[in-house]
Formats: structure tokens, sequence, C-alpha cells
């Protein structure tokens, strides 16, 4: 239970002070938007809030799943790979990469899912405090998790994959490193897949779902090259750093759009469809028109 998250906090809080103390010293764009890699206070604050409650919020929903994937490892699956084994770790880091992809993935397809989501992406900057902009709910991809202690992966082995999955994340939410060495930029997230994901340009739209390897992006048609730099944010966005708004502002525009649907195919789209879903508008006849007679 002792999440390597925790250990790495000290070197989060120094990579962030290093970067904010180096955004100060820029210039403002030509095109008069907020330097790159900006650091605005009460957005910074906002994400790092959020980052500290998320550490608690999502110690409470391990220790539910340690629960399930107990019972599940003990007495369902069919083996149990061994801790001590260097592929029972490769089959865990790599595992919990796909998983997530697919999980991070759904997320930006399904709206009740984008929910739990939406507010990581919610900064109009990109730096390191955005990376501590995480989730409250992690219900998602707990249940995304399951595969893996079904294979035998020893619970803690899922957990420990997981925390160097979101370790490996934090560098990558920056905008003061370019593109890296073509191999590495072919293999693995860097800065310039991760600023596309973050992207709320059409062009940018739905890209870049990898963790740690970009190659799951590449084999499912959802990579892009960062061809110019991105205008981050929600394509609606959320003007406030109220951090609880942040996290629930999505779950009340679902509700809201729920309750007004007269249909139960609306109200599932509103739930289900992906972020943006609204109804086919009816077609109505044009009674202007003069009629015809067909012969």
């Amino acid at each position: 239970m002792r999440d390597p998250v925790l250990f790495a906090i000290p070197f989060f809080v120094l990579l962030l002070v290093m970067e904010w103390t180096a955004a100060r010293k820029l210039e403002r764009l030509e095109d008069d938007r907020a330097p790159s890699g900006a650091y605005v206070r009460q957005d910074a604050w906002a994400s790092m809030w959020m980052g500290l409650v998320s550490v608690a919020t999502t110690g409470a929903w391990k220790f539910l799943a340690l629960l399930g994937y107990a019972a599940i490892y003990a007495y369902v699956a069919p083996w149990h790979l061994p801790s001590s084994a260097w592929y029972t770790w490769v089959i865990a880091l790599v595992g919990v990469d796909l998983l997530f992809y697919t999980y991070h993935r759904i997320a930006h397809r399904v709206r009740l899912i984008w929910a739990t989501h939406q507010a990581h992406h919610s900064s109009q900057y990109f730096n390191f405090a955005t990376a501590l902009r995480q989730k409250w709910n992690n219900s998602g991809e707990i249940l995304l998790w399951i595969p893996l202690p079904l294979l035998g992966v020893p619970p803690w082995m899922v957990f420990a994959s997981f925390s160097v999955n979101l370790i490996y994340q934090f560098w990558v939410h920056t905008e003061r490193i370019g593109r890296l060495w073509r191999p590495i930029e072919l293999i693995f997230n860097t800065p310039s897949h991760h600023r596309v994901h973050h992207g709320m340009d059409a062009e940018y739209l739905d890209k870049n779902y990898g963790g740690i390897l970009i190659i799951w992006d590449r084999m499912f048609g959802t990579y892009a090259d960062e061809l110019f730099r991105p205008h981050y944010g929600l394509t609606k966005q959320v003007d406030t750093y109220n951090i609880w708004t942040l996290q629930t502002h999505e779950y009340v525009a679902i509700a809201r759009d729920v309750r007004r649907a007269d249909r139960w195919r609306d109200r599932f789209g509103y739930v289900f469809g992906p972020p943006g879903w609204a109804p086919r508008a009816t077609t109505q006849p044009d009674i202007s028109a003069p009629i015809t007679a067909s012969g």
C-alpha cells in the first residue's frame, strides 16, 4: 500500500517550482496570448488543490478495488503469476498501459465517463501544475483493471504499475520540452504528443490517448502529430477556479439535459453518447412550398 506516487511528490514540486520560475521570465507571444507554458496563479493553485484531494479519493477507490481484486485473484484467476519474475512486471506494466489507453479513449467518447475526466482538461494552460489537475472519481479505471488480477497479476503489482504510469505522465505536461529523438517519439508518449491530446483544436480532438507508450495510438488510428501550438482547455470553457465546480459541472449538465429530454433514447444519448451529443433535429415539411402534381 506504499504508493510510489507519494514518494514522487517532492520531485513533482521541485520541477513545478523550476518551471513556474522560468515561466515568469517569458515574454508574451506575438498574438498576445499568454506566454507558452505560462502559469496563472489561480489556475495553478486550482490544479494543485485538485491533485491534493485526488490523493485521498484515489486512496479510497484503491482500497475498494483491493477488496475486489484480492477476491478475483484468490478465487477466480486460473493461475498466479510470480511477483519475482520479470515477465510478470512486463505483463503488469504493459497491461496497465494498454488498459489506460482503453479507458482514456472511452472517457473521451462516453459522456458519463467524460464527466469524471474532463476536469483534467479544463485548464487553458499546459504546464506541470496541469498534470496535478486529477479527477476524483477513479471508478472507470478500477473496472478496466479487472483483467489483470483475473490473469493472475498480484493486486499490489497492478496498483504499483498504475502509479508508475501516473508518475511517467507528469513530465509530458510541459511546453518547455520540444520534440525528442525520433525513436523515442515513435514509441513513447512525449510532451509533443501530449500537447496534442490537450488541444481543443479540431485537428487535435480525441487524439494521442497513450500513457507511457504512444504505439497504441499508432496501432489503433488515434495518433496525430503536433502541427502547431495547441489552444488548450475544453471546447466549451468553464471559466471558474472553483475546484468543486470544475469536478462536477459536467454531471450537472448531464442531469439537466436528461431532465429536459422527452424520449428515453434521447436520455440515454445524453448519458452514454459522446460529449456534445444532441438529438438529431426533426425535419419539418416546408408548408410554404407549392404543391405540385405528379403524373
